[in-house]
């Protein structure tokens, strides 16, 4: 997501960088760039010519031109102006859930994912340690009850799923069987079309009156891009949204829709869907995203995601079999290596190292390679994951034969283990093992 964006941004910016005290003209030709990334990136224009002008106004109100790193200082400028625009640095995109029963109510045109936003909303909760309920509401789209009926077995979560011929029905008996069950939050899937109309909208209204919702929030497609900040304001002015999700930002380059909706909409963006997954849907932080977008990455996601992916009986397993053997073998990688899988993709985990910025072609590469590392270990026998000093020629050549590589990658892979390995003795020699 934000690639274009974050490519033309970080050129325009590292060349005011490099030139010490800047002229107004310099800041003047470096926001003409910006302005061009923001517009590719499929920015709205009122909103991107709100953004340049804002930051220009700073810019030359705070002085910065005189001092020798004006470069950095303008970075700062515009790292707070994209933060302001994605709904700013104090706001929070989590639930506040009170005590009693929350209802949850989903609204959206057809092919924005709706419905399998559901179950990741659902799924997401359930990592929260909370016991939500699906309520499947929409009628109108053949097999749409039966796809989240699927998907809440696949995470295992309730589903409310009646045939009682009216949308408004179902919404209404599956929020008293949440209540009945102690189930919570309710998450209300609803009916979409292809384009707004009003017999939608009439019976969207319909069932927030009956449901009462404390949160109606609108599922837009990021690929869509402008037409899906279109969609938020028709959709708000007849629901009053409390917030937005947007699907498929992984797949949007430019992300322009994300960064204008904000500003046009008044509604906040609560979460992004970010993969295929289940558990592909991200909390949305303003602040994280724009360090993101101008390559300073986003290390506090990345331990969020770790802290919920990563098996915590396994992480303790290893740090003790560290401590007492004082050494990483194969078997150890190994785990690691999927345990890290379980996040996400190289692409997404990449992303949020600050200043790390990989060609696609760098990270195909990075991915092949893990995946030929996972094959040449699985085609080892356990002693051999044990102890790689037995690797001899004629078990490197039969490793190499079952796993489908050739014995310079068994070679090459070795190599860099110990490498590794000497990383983790020096750290278990030093103050200890950091968990």
């Amino acid at each position: 997501m934000f690639d274009r964006l974050q490519d033309r941004l970080m050129a325009a910016l590292k060349k005011l960088a490099r030139g010490g005290r800047l002229s107004e003209a310099d800041v003047d030709a470096g926001l003409r760039e910006i302005r061009l990334a923001l517009l590719e990136a499929d920015v709205n224009l009122a909103v991107a010519k709100d953004f340049i002008a804002h930051v220009r106004a700073r810019a030359i109100g705070a002085n910065i031109l005189s001092s020798l790193s004006a470069g950095e200082m303008l970075t700062k400028v515009v790292y707070d102006e994209l933060t302001e625009t994605l709904g700013g640095a104090e706001y929070d995109p989590r639930f506040r859930f009170g005590s009693g029963q929350s209802v949850i109510m989903l609204a959206g045109l057809q092919g924005s994912g709706k419905t399998t936003t559901a179950a990741k909303l659902a799924q997401r909760f359930k990592s929260e340690g909370r016991r939500p309920l699906l309520v499947a509401a929409d009628l109108s789209r053949p097999a749409a009850v039966e796809q989240l009926r699927l998907l809440g077995q696949q995470i295992h979560a309730a589903v409310y799923a009646e045939d009682l011929g009216d949308p408004v029905a179902v919404a209404k008996a599956g929020v008293a069987h949440g209540a009945k069950q102690g189930l919570t939050p309710v998450i209300v899937d609803t009916a979409g079309r292809l384009a707004i109309d009003e017999a939608l909208m009439d019976e969207l209204q319909r069932v927030k009156a009956e449901i009462a919702p404390q949160e109606i929030l609108l599922v837009l497609d990021a690929l869509t891009g402008q037409d899906a900040v279109e969609t938020a304001r028709r959709f708000d002015e007849r629901l009053d949204l409390t917030g937005l999700i947007l699907t498929k930002l992984d797949g949007d380059a430019r992300g322009g829709a994300a960064l204008s909706m904000r500003q046009v909409t008044g509604k906040p963006i609560r979460l992004v869907g970010v993969g295929e997954k289940l558990e592909a849907l991200e909390y949305f932080h303003p602040a994280r995203m724009a360090g993101r977008i101008i390559g300073q990455g986003d290390v506090l996601s990345l331990i969020e995601k770790a802290a919920v992916s990563v098996d915590e009986e396994e992480a303790r397993r290893l740090e003790a079999k560290l401590r007492r053997e004082k050494r990483f073998d194969l078997d150890d990688f190994l785990a690691a290596m999927r345990q890290a899988k379980r996040m996400g993709s190289m692409r997404q985990l990449l992303s949020f190292i600050p200043g790390l910025k990989l060609t696609d072609e760098q990270i195909e590469e990075g991915q092949a390679e893990l995946k030929k590392f996972e094959a040449i270990v699985c085609s080892m026998t356990r002693a051999e994951r044990r102890d790689p000093t037995l690797l001899n020629a004629n078990r490197r050549v039969r490793i190499a034969n079952g796993s489908g590589t050739t014995v310079p990658d068994i070679n090459r892979f070795v190599s860099q283990f110990r490498e590794m390995q000497k990383m983790t003795a020096a750290m278990l020699k030093g103050k200890g093992l950091p968990r």
